[in-house]
């Protein structure tokens, strides 16, 4: 019993402060609590059934299939659609799924924009490390060999492993972000795949965000801790001078 209720705990550490957010919108709004995930879902299942059309498979393809071969410029702006077409080799399912589940979770936690945001940069440094990587070459670092180029690049997996990565630092959840990143790393031990290559990409992003968030708290608090060191010193009754 005493692994058993150890175990108890420490998922209540890990999970808990998480589970508690999510729960509590759930419950208070229930689908009105993630608006933008559920038109993330729809998007991605109409894009899903237009490209398997032979009439809607060439235009799905030039709004929003990425190749390292394309110019940048074109890259870019097919980028943010690209994010919500799933990719031919996959199971539509797969990539649902993870957007209810892990989009969800962020809508709620993190807000929509701020989501939006860190999706968006995940998979736009996986559209930039394709180019590099191909430039780079199969022989350098992480590199990529040329036929890579060729390969189109969507769905929203890179963006999902952000997403999970940014919000582990969030709650704390030390263990499940460590997991991820594990996870990730022995996908492209085992695979070695331009995928799983995007996908270190994507948490090296996450990563970024996740410093720059801490620094910007960080400051915050020393600018509330130096108001309420200068206020202690007003007379009594008088607000704190802000700094």
């Amino acid at each position: 019993m005493r692994p058993l209720r150890a175990l108890g705990r420490a998922a209540r550490r890990e999970w808990g402060p998480l589970w508690t957010t999510v729960r509590a919108a759930l419950v208070a709004d229930r689908l009105r609590a993630v608006p933008m995930t559920l038109a993330a879902v729809c998007m991605t299942a109409v894009l899903q059934v237009v490209q398997n059309q032979s009439w809607g498979f060439g235009p799905v393809q030039a709004l929003g299939a990425v190749r390292a071969e394309d110019p940048l410029w074109m890259a870019l702006l097919r980028t943010p659609l690209s994010l919500f077409v799933p990719a031919l080799d996959l199971p539509v399912w797969g990539a649902l799924a993870q957007l209810l589940l892990v989009f969800g979770i962020a809508e709620i936690c993190l807000g929509r924009w701020r989501t939006l945001l860190i999706a968006y940069v995940a998979t736009l440094a996986g559209t930039l490390y394709a180019r590099i990587g191909v430039a780079v070459g199969p022989d350098g670092f992480l590199g990529l060999p040329a036929s890579d180029s060729l390969i189109v690049d969507t769905g929203p997996s890179a963006a999902v492993v952000a997403l999970a990565v940014y919000l582990c630092h969030v709650h704390r959840a030390w263990f499940t972000g460590a997991l991820v990143i594990a996870a990730m790393v022995g996908e492209v031990a085992v695979k070695g795949n331009l995928a799983g290559k995007e996908h270190l990409a994507a948490i090296a992003a996450a990563l970024v965000l996740c410093a720059i968030s801490a620094r910007h708290d960080r400051r915050r608090l020393r600018r509330r801790g130096q108001g309420l060191d200068v206020g202690a010193g007003t007379r009594s009754g008088a607000p704190p001078i802000k700094s």
